[in-house]
């Protein structure tokens, strides 16, 4: 009996054992406290809000005083005070219902806190049993806020560069903006300019003015919008400031290089004429759909450059130096423009030879940007663009951004600007071999828009057949070009002519309309076609080819062939139906082989079987993206687009309904062919959008 006893006092005493007494809850931590979204503001530091704001805590509870499966949980008892405006100290409290350890507690703060009075609180965390130390005990610290109920007032705009509705410089200048406040407790400016997106200025202290720089990139009238933000978040009304910016100023220096053949120099249309060297010859051709009418040809030599012996450009400010070239090598670096500095250029603008390719270069400052590819024969437009402002240079090619920017720090460079030449320590170097036209020194940002500008080919119209009738078995081009000679198998489609009305007579056929117009081709699949006795197309330049065309078939037992122009042993582009694929395609051989790899471009669409207003193609060789796109209804979409690289000559005749095919013509389309359109350069989005609605684009 006992030891029984004894056994039940062992094993009470083995229970209370395992039961640890509770331990009180841990101190809140300041860093675990907000006011609101802002963290809790200590010592001589106050948040300031806009409205009644919520205080939140973190609460721990130990887990070490756990029974098993046990969890902790914990309340938060929260407490602020303030002196009202008779000198009364107020306070209130507010208990949390209890949650888990870790969790976070909240007080909504009552709407009627004063407006301006400084309010202070703190927190402790209580687990029924036991209450911690309040967050500002010890090593704590109170928190503080104050409740801002008055918007700033509007800020000021001035600038001297810019002043308000007077027209000023201009595109591609900087331009300062001070933004100011009568308010005292203003700590940011927000604003913009249009199609801009907002920013945020701060002053060197609260309630003091804040100076934003702004780059204009279109002439005409601008704004800048701006609002004050005070300490407390709350923003102003909105003041507008009215700019009037011109067009960006001409160059500081400029060639044409259009001079008569025997002119031993180059007159300027800004700046000083340039002595020409001897192995300068004038009279080259000019890229065409430029403004330029003639370049000047150098030789690579010694005596093959142009210099107007004085600086064009100040290095240590903006400028950008831009040129039409066209090497007749690539294989080493050459130089189109440079400034002289002490033993070395100051920049260098030209082509460099390395061991992945000839690339197009910007040299400043110890820095080089290289990108694009340089092709021998091909005009390029290349642009060099030092930025002081943001400490940057850039490189353009044909008015894309090519490379990466990168920082420049440029050297003094107070020497004469050569065209041709690049110095070296032992004298000139890197000379060019090739031509080059209408080299242009601006002393300002000249802007993307401005680039593209500068680089811009017109498209020329090659050829428009609107397929409208036949004569003797020929198509007229509609300006007096080049005509299409229908073969056997094709014939003009003209509808009814009126003899004979369906509706009226049940004995009468209907006849279609025609595509477009009052006519179109008809092809029938086994031998029809229609061709020009020659090349209409480069297709070693840019180009863009329009074509109408509707297939009679909806599901055509081979591949069908729209437009194509061969070379000497393939086609070098043919637009065809693929009906595998059920799409339309763009195919280029890369080379005038036989087996030649080809880049192909497809876009999906069913076939039309002889219904409906047919589909609108496009097809667009971009020699300076060096790509290739098919458009289908206006559009080309992500899938319809490759690289090419490097396009090439061919000789052959422009083909209607047919294409190569081993040894000789094969994929003889059978449909509908209207309005087919040629031009030299590349159409824009919105004219390849106006292709095949009946009237010739004019670029």
């Amino acid at each position: 009996m006992v030891g029984c006893c004894a056994a039940a006092l062992l094993a009470g005493a083995a229970g209370t054992a395992n039961a640890v007494d509770n331990l009180p809850p841990k101190q809140p931590l300041v860093k675990d406290l907000q006011t609101g979204s802002k963290a809790c503001a200590t010592g001589d530091d106050t948040v300031y809000v806009a409205s009644a704001p919520t205080l939140t805590a973190v609460l721990y509870d130990p887990e070490e005083d756990n029974r098993p499966g046990e969890v902790n949980g914990v309340k938060g008892e929260f407490e602020a005070w303030w002196t009202d405006s008779a000198g009364v100290e107020q306070r209130r409290t507010l208990t949390t219902n209890e949650a888990s350890s870790g969790a976070q507690r909240s007080w909504p703060m009552p709407a009627d806190i004063p407006a301006d009075t400084t309010i202070s609180w703190h927190v402790r965390a209580n687990d029924g049993q036991a209450t911690s130390a309040w967050s500002d005990e010890g090593d704590g610290s109170v928190c503080s806020f104050v409740h801002d109920d008055v918007s700033p007032e509007r800020p000021v705009v001035t600038s001297s560069d810019y002043p308000e509705e007077q027209i000023q410089d201009g595109v591609g200048v900087y331009g300062s903006f001070t933004l100011d406040s009568p308010s005292p407790d203003v700590v940011a400016y927000r604003y913009n300019f249009i199609g801009q997106p907002y920013a945020t200025a701060r002053p060197d202290e609260m309630g003091g003015p804040a100076t934003i720089r702004f780059l204009p990139v279109r002439s005409g009238t601008d704004y800048l919008t701006v609002q004050s933000i005070d300490r407390s978040d709350r923003v102003s009304t909105t003041t507008t400031y009215w700019i009037r910016v011109r067009s960006g100023r001409a160059p500081v220096a400029h060639w044409k290089l259009d001079d008569p053949a025997d002119s031993r120099s180059a007159a300027a249309e800004t700046g000083s004429a340039a002595r020409v060297g001897t192995g300068a010859t004038f009279g080259g051709p000019a890229p065409t759909g430029t403004g330029a009418t003639a370049t000047v040809a150098l030789d690579g030599t010694g005596h093959g450059f142009l210099t107007p012996d004085a600086p064009a450009a100040d290095l240590r400010k903006s400028f950008a130096v831009s040129a039409w070239v066209r090497p007749a090598e690539t294989g080493r670096t050459m130089t189109v423009a440079s400034q002289d500095a002490a033993g070395t250029p100051g920049f260098a603008l030209g082509l460099r030879a390395g061991n992945s390719g000839p690339a197009w270069s910007f040299a400043i400052g110890g820095t080089r940007i290289t990108g694009g590819a340089p092709e021998t024969g091909e005009w390029a437009h290349v642009l060099g663009l030092y930025d002081a402002e943001t400490g940057k240079a850039r490189l353009y090619v044909n008015g894309r951004e090519v490379g990466t920017a990168v920082e420049a720090t440029p050297t003094e460079a107070s020497g004469a600007f050569q065209i041709g030449r690049a110095r070296g320590a032992d004298g000139y170097r890197d000379r060019w071999h090739g031509d080059v036209g209408d080299v242009q020194v601006h002393d300002r940002v000249v802007v993307p828009g401005e680039v593209t500008e500068l680089a811009q080919r017109t498209p020329k119209r090659l050829g428009h057949w609107s397929l409208d009738d036949a004569t003797d078995g020929v198509s007229s081009e509609g300006t007096g070009g080049a005509p299409l000679r229908i073969g056997g198998g094709a014939t003009v489609y003209r509808g009814s002519d009126g003899s004979c009305l369906p509706e009226l007579d049940p004995d009468c056929p209907p006849a279609p309309e025609p595509l477009v117009g009052e006519g179109h081709l008809s092809l029938d699949g086994e031998t029809g076609y229609a061709a020009t006795d020659g090349p209409v197309v480069d297709t070693g330049d840019s180009f863009t080819l329009g074509v109408i065309a509707r297939l009679a078939d909806s599901e055509p037992a081979h591949p069908m062939t729209v437009l194509s122009q061969a070379g000497e042993h393939t086609d070098a582009f043919k637009v065809r139906y693929q009906p595998s694929d059920h799409a339309w395609q763009l195919v280029m051989p890369v080379r005038d082989e036989a087996g030649a790899p080809e880049r192909v471009v497809s876009r999906s669409e069913s076939a039309d079987g002889g219904e409906g207003q047919g589909h609108r193609l496009a097809v667009v060789y971009d020699d300076a993206s060096d790509t290739i796109k098919l458009y289908v209804d206006g559009s080309a979409g992500a899938e319809a687009a490759t690289e090419f690289p490097n396009g090439w000559h061919s000789a052959g005749a422009l083909q209607v309904g047919r294409g190569e095919a081993g040894d000789g013509w094969g994929e003889y389309l059978h449909g509908d062919v209207d309005e087919v359109q040629a031009y030299a350069g590349v159409l824009s989005g919105p004219q390849i959008a106006q292709l095949g609605w009946g009237a010739g684009i004019d670029p």
